[in-house]
């Protein structure tokens, strides 16, 4: 079995609303062709994340971020 299915554009028309279900509920993506020329890809959206969280553990802790830095800065020489 593929990993996606190629439809024409007449047969994608007629069955639109079943196809959407289908592709939801496989999760596997449609390829609509016209006159054998794909022209368009159905893909499932990705599930939902929850945004709480998703960033723990990517950022670094830093001690004291208010005091002045001992080494000057380039642009300022």
């Amino acid at each position: 079995m593929s990993l996606y299915t190629i439809i024409g554009a007449g047969h994608f028309k007629t069955k639109c609303l079943k196809l959407l279900d289908t592709v939801a509920e496989t999760r596997h993506p449609l390829i609509i062709t016209k006159r054998g020329k794909a022209v368009a890809k159905l893909v499932p959206i990705p599930p939902d994340t929850d945004l709480f969280g998703a960033l723990a553990g990517s950022v670094l802790r830093e001690d004291d971020i208010i005091s002045p830095l001992e080494s000057e800065w380039e642009v300022t020489r």
